[in-house]
């Protein structure tokens, strides 16, 4: 198994009557309800998370993008990432990802991305999403019904200009470059590729014809993904791909750990609450564009991994949050037996675990962690034995990274260039 710590940053500071004043968290939400100087404590702490997260066995630690919101205030990981890769070492950076879509040209991604595998030594794991309809179309204005032939144009263009060693044009319908050669070059050849789904039947095919891995993001738990992920397998067997190894795929879980399971509800409950109540309080006209989702997709029933609830989240206590799977909550032993479920059932070899959840404080954060990583996660470890070497879709450093070095004082230095005090 492979267990990213992964972090959506969402803003903390929702005002208790956000649902009934505020259509939505995303788009057009109210600006003046941000705090740069907040923000400044904000981003900070959670780059602690994270880096903690990274020193407790982890796998990876993950970040991604989102626009004009307060779910997730991070519109360029890459910048998270980078400041990520010189404080932490041996974990993968999992950018999950960058919404190729909307770069200009999508090359743009291909050079930073290859920065930080050349900083990290290796450690980069990238991720191509389309990007939400809210992202994608709203705040960036991409046509809906064109978005994934621009998807695809940009994804042809990265992969090249991490492969062709010489210069060469590139002439798509949406990019047209005379001279592709970007500089610096990844280091692995090339960086491992999850594929972030949220419904669409065609990132199936996509994921299966490049060998990457499917990742399904929702927040309404694994009881209701495992129609949509048997379908990704049934998809997996229908093209007769090599094999079935739970590393193609990967799924993103809500998880809160506490001594006993009556100190998760009281530990956790308001912050659950505070998730699922604002950060997911999406206008629903800007969940789904016109045109976004594909006529396959609608005719498969699919839905949004956005979309609540019959009736939405606000009239579930925590009790049907955790009973229905949207959260796995609990002791240490509540959360290995129903991460077990979610795992062979679904059928994944990559858990996102969101241990952060809306506006959970540091020291809830960490706790949750820890007892994730010291008594949930190594009972988890080898579920798949017949697959423990299948590590195409994991990063691969280099055996001898480069670390952050001190600052020399202002003698040390003159010394070193032979000069006198």
């Amino acid at each position: 198994m492979k267990f990213t710590w992964f972090n959506l940053m969402p803003w903390p500071y929702l005002p208790d009557d956000f649902r009934e004043k505020h259509r939505s968290v995303w788009v057009d939400i109210d600006s003046r309800l941000f705090d740069p100087a907040k923000a400044h404590e904000v981003y900070n702490s959670y780059m602690d998370m994270l880096e903690y997260a990274g020193g407790l066995g982890f796998d990876g630690i993950g970040v991604n993008e989102h626009h004009q919101n307060g779910y997730g205030i991070m519109p360029s990981p890459n910048i998270i990432a980078a400041g990520l890769a010189r404080r932490t070492k041996d974990v993968g950076l999992v950018v999950l990802g960058n919404s190729i879509a909307l770069y200009n040209p999508p090359v743009r991604v291909a050079e930073e991305f290859a920065m930080l595998d050349c900083i990290s030594g290796g450690r980069l794991v990238a991720g191509f999403p389309v990007g939400t309809s809210m992202d994608t179309n709203y705040c960036y204005g991409q046509i809906p019904a064109l978005t994934r032939e621009k998807y695809q144009e940009a994804h042809d263009l990265i992969r090249r200009a991490w492969s062709d060693p010489d210069p060469f044009a590139f002439n798509g319908r949406y990019n047209k470059l005379r001279h592709v050669n970007i500089w610096p070059r990844p280091i692995q050849d090339p960086p491992p590729i999850h594929i972030p789904g949220g419904g669409s039947v065609e990132t199936y095919d996509f994921c299966i014809d490049n060998t990457y891995s499917y990742s399904y993001l929702s927040f309404s738990g694994y009881i209701r993904a495992k129609a949509l992920m048997q379908g990704y397998w049934d998809r997996v067997a229908q093209r007769n791909a090599p094999d079935e190894s739970p590393y193609r795929a990967g799924f993103a879980q809500t998880i809160c750990v506490a001594d006993t399971d009556e100190e998760a509800e009281r530990l956790y409950s308001e912050h659950v609450s505070y998730f699922y109540n604002r950060c997911l309080h999406v206008y629903g006209g800007f969940a789904d564009a016109p045109g976004y989702r594909t006529i396959k997709t609608i005719q498969t029933g699919a839905l949004s991994q956005y979309a609540p609830p019959i009736g939405g989240y606000g009239h579930l206590t925590w009790k049907d949050l955790t009973e229905q799977g949207h959260v796995i909550a609990g002791s240490p032993e509540t959360v290995r037996q129903r991460m077990e479920e979610l795992i062979k059932g679904l059928n994944v070899g990559n858990i996102f675990c969101l241990l952060h959840v809306g506006n959970m404080p540091m020291d809830k954060c960490m706790h949750s962690t820890r007892l994730f990583a010291e008594k949930v996660m190594p009972h988890l470890r080898d579920i798949f034995p017949d697959y423990k070497d299948d590590n195409r879709f994991w990063c691969k450093p280099l055996a001898k990274q480069a670390a952050p070095g001190s600052l020399p004082a202002e003698r040390e230095v003159a010394a070193m260039v032979g000069g006198k005090d």
